[in-house]
């Protein structure tokens, strides 16, 4: 979250010309849609709220992440990508604990 997407929701207007053109929806709704993902779900994801929904995006972020800027090198450049990758797919399965916004809602 601190890493990538708040250094992107800061410097937005510097990036929004030179980041990748996804799927031709344009350089800057690609940025939008990927600060969404990297700041916004990732507040989710610590707070325990939309688990689930909030995981969705970021597996999109991080499979293109790996696959379109790395190549798919799973074991090179791209491992980090992939273990996130991963780490979301178990967290989209497995959902939130009972120490959770979402577990203390059920209640």
């Amino acid at each position: 979250m601190m890493n990538h997407g708040y250094d992107k929701l800061i410097h937005f207007g510097s990036m929004h010309n030179k980041f990748m053109n996804f799927m031709g929806i344009g350089t800057s709704l690609s940025l939008a849609l990927v600060i969404f993902a990297e700041f916004f779900c990732s507040i989710f994801l610590v707070l325990g709220l939309f688990t689930r929904l909030a995981t969705i995006p970021l597996m999109i972020v991080m499979g293109v992440a790996l696959f379109k800027a790395h190549n798919a090198e799973v074991f090179g450049k791209g491992e980090l990508p992939a273990l996130y990758l991963a780490t979301y797919f178990v967290l989209l399965l497995v959902g939130p604990g009972r120490v959770s916004v979402d577990g203390m809602v059920g209640k």
